[in-house]
C-alpha cells in the first residue's frame, strides 16, 4: 500500500470507530428512554463528514487505563 492509502484506510477506520461510539450511546440512551428502535439508530453526517462536537464527544480520549 502506498503512504496515501494507508493514511486514507486510517482515517477510515477513525471515522468508523466514532460512528460507532456514537451508535453505541445513542442506541443506550433510547432503550433507557424507552424509544424505538429506529430512532436511536439516527446519523445524520453532513457530506460524509462527522460533526465536529460529536467527533470530540464520541473520539478517543487521552486517559489510559492503568
Amino acid at each position: 500500500m502506498s503512504t496515501q492509502e494507508k493514511a486514507r484506510a486510517l482515517m477510515m477506520r477513525h471515522y468508523q470507530l466514532i460512528k460507532n461510539r456514537q451508535q453505541s450511546m445513542l442506541g443506550r440512551a433510547g432503550e433507557e428512554l424507552g424509544l424505538p428502535g429506529e430512532v436511536s439508530h439516527y446519523w445524520n453526517p453532513i457530506q460524509g463528514k462527522i460533526d465536529p462536537t460529536a467527533r470530540m464527544t464520541y473520539d478517543r480520549s487521552n486517559a489510559t487505563m492503568s
